[in-house]
This record gives C-alpha cells, sequence and structure tokens, in this order.
C-alpha cells in the first residue's frame, strides 16, 4: 500500500497527481452537507412499488418527445430495455457495458443499434435514491431532458415507492485507497470504507476557466443531498451553445441537441448567461452539485456488485475518468465486501 493521502496509482503520472492533490486540498469548502437526514436507506435490497412513467423532450431526438417506463424486477440490478428494437436483450447497467464516453456515458449490449446515450442522468438514481432493482423501458436509445434536471425523475421514482425484499443489500468497499489521475491536472481517489460503515462520503471540487470558476462540495450520500443536487443542470459554455446553434448544425452529433436556456446551465467568461441554481451564501454550486451527484455518481453505479462505501474525492475529473476508476477496480480485483454479504 502508497503511504501517501491518495493511495496506489493505477492510472496516470505520479507527479501531476502529487501537485493536483495540492491543488484540491487548497481549495476551501463552500458547502457542506454531511448529515444522513431523515430518511435512512431500507438495509433490504429493494425495487419499485409499482411501475411509473415519464415522458420530457428528447435529449438528441430535437423536438420528439421520449418515455421511460420504470419498472420492478425481481432480478438484481438496472437493466435498459429498448423498446423499439424488440430481438435485443435488456442492457445491463454495469461497467461492462460501456460504450463510449465522449461528452456523456453511452451503455450497449449486443447490436450495434441496441445503446442508450447520456445515461448518468437517471442511472445515478441507483445509488442516490437506494434503489437497487429496477428495469427501464425505453421507446429509444434517448433519454428525456428536463428544465429541472433529473428531479422530476426522482419525484416519479419516488412516487411509485420503493420497497425492499426479505434479502440485506449488499455493500462493497476497495481493499486499499487507489487514484487515477488524468491529464488535464485531475484526478479521482476511492478511499475504503472504516470500521464497516455503510456510509458514502463524495468531497468533489471543480476549476472552470469561465464563471463557474472554483468550486469545492463535500456531502454524505442521503436521499437529502442527492434531492438537492438532482436539481443541478448539466452546464456549458457560451462559445458551445451558439456553436451548437449555428455551425454545429451541419454535425449529427448536435444537430437535433436539445439544449435550451432553461435546461442547462450557460457560463460566460465572468458571468452566467442565464439563471444559475443551488446558490449558498450568494454563490452558485449548481456546476459542481451536478458533477457530484449526477455525473459521478452514475459512474459508481456502474459497479454491478452492491452499494458502494468509503469515500470518493474528485477533482476537475469527468466521465473519462470515472469510468477508468470503475474499470480498474475490476480489473485489478479491488472491491471487496462491507460486513457478511458479498
Amino acid at each position: 500500500m502508497s503511504d501517501t493521502p491518495y493511495g496506489g496509482i493505477l492510472a496516470g503520472d505520479e507527479e501531476s497527481i502529487r501537485r493536483a492533490y495540492e491543488r484540491w486540498q487548497a481549495l476551501p469548502i463552500d458547502q457542506e452537507m454531511m448529515d444522513h437526514g431523515d430518511e435512512e436507506y431500507d438495509p433490504g435490497e429493494t425495487t419499485l412499488a409499482k411501475p411509473v412513467s415519464i415522458t420530457g423532450p428528447g435529449t438528441f431526438l430535437g423536438d420528439a418527445e421520449s418515455t421511460l417506463t420504470f419498472e420492478p424486477i425481481t432480478q438484481s440490478g438496472w437493466w435498459l430495455d429498448r423498446a423499439d428494437l424488440p430481438e435485443s436483450l435488456p442492457i445491463h447497467v454495469s461497467v461492462h457495458n460501456v460504450w463510449t464516453v465522449v461528452r456523456n456515458i453511452v451503455l450497449h449490449c449486443g447490436s450495434v443499434h441496441n445503446y442508450v446515450r447520456m445515461v448518468e442522468h437517471f442511472i445515478a438514481l441507483k445509488l442516490g435514491l437506494g434503489l437497487d432493482n429496477c428495469i427501464i423501458r425505453m421507446d429509444s436509445g434517448d433519454p428525456p431532458l428536463f428544465d429541472r434536471s433529473s428531479m422530476d425523475l426522482v419525484e416519479a421514482v419516488e412516487g411509485a415507492g420503493i420497497v425492499s425484499y426479505d434479502r440485506p443489500a449488499k455493500y462493497v468497499t476497495v481493499k486499499e485507497p487507489v487514484t487515477v489521475g488524468g491529464a488535464r491536472g485531475d484526478f479521482l481517489t476511492f478511499l475504503p470504507s472504516e470500521n464497516g460503515s455503510r456510509d458514502l462520503v463524495v468531497d468533489c471540487g471543480i476549476d472552470f476557466a469561465s464563471a463557474i470558476g472554483k468550486q469545492r462540495i463535500k456531502f454524505l450520500m442521503s436521499k437529502e443531498s442527492f434531492r438537492h443536487g438532482a436539481r443541478a443542470r448539466t452546464n456549458t459554455t457560451f462559445g458551445m451553445m451558439l456553436y451548437c446553434k449555428t455551425i454545429g448544425k451541419v454535425f449529427a452529433d448536435v444537430r437535433h441537441l436539445g439544449y435550451t436556456n432553461k435546461n442547462i446551465l450557460i457560463a460566460g467568461p465572468k458571468n452566467y448567461i442565464n439563471e444559475p441554481y443551488l446558490l449558498h451564501e450568494g454563490k452558485s454550486l449548481e456546476a459542481a452539485w451536478h458533477r457530484a451527484t449526477l455525473d459521478l455518481l452514475a459512474a459508481v453505479a456502474l459497479i454491478d456488485r452492491g452499494r458502494f462505501a468509503g469515500t470518493v474525492i474528485s477533482y476537475k475529473a469527468g466521465h473519462a475518468l470515472d469510468v477508468k476508476m470503475v474499470s480498474e477496480l475490476y480489473q485489478h480485483e479491488l472491491l471487496r465486501g462491507v460486513g457478511r454479504f458479498f
């Protein structure tokens, strides 16, 4: 085991990681939420009490609408079923089925047509709400995009109700502290659960060369903290928004992108172009909350062996580094059970 605070390095340059770690440590914490709140996660493995559907404008379908139907199952894990591809098997939400992480996480199984894009905004509910098992029926590979980010999905799932089976939930953690580093002064560190704790703590720092700037939040994963972060929209620059609305229409990957000034946060060099959300002491922390509760937790949800416990530290990281970390954990067999169950 490494004697550094960030543990063994699974990928990346050690000197670059050391410098990035120091920059992360120097960031003041803008907001902390370290209480469990009034709702504990169910100790039993869970599913939905009944099916629930939610419809919204497709992320990549222009003006077309897309529907997700969450249904209960007895089978373990999360599964994505393309109803428009009846001969294709459901896609297991697992790091084994990641197809690409360019701009968003895309999951895939079998046929090249059987994929789902931008899964991060809804599979994060797996950990955030403590919903272990469900199948999501979809009418396309394009999930809906909402003005309130993932909050519409949270309310729909909670409205349907979450129930537990007569079997305990499984928890996993890392065997030792481990880190992956990227090429942009970014890193991701996973620390083991201590003394059998089943808590998940997230410490997330970001640094953008825009109005977003430097932000850092630290929270204990709970239904309360997840609901708070689920309202945070993805962010883009004013230049990218302008590109999507003009020259970008020439290219297929952005031609029908359903971004508006309501469903994303648009950051100019010094000011926000639209109204930012999640203000804390006069500072918008929307970008940090989106990064931590939706993007990062979605990658952790790709661990298909149980709920993750321990501490996750993220600094300037993104989808590629998130998925790299989870892949490395599997390749090096660095996951272990917490408690009696694995």
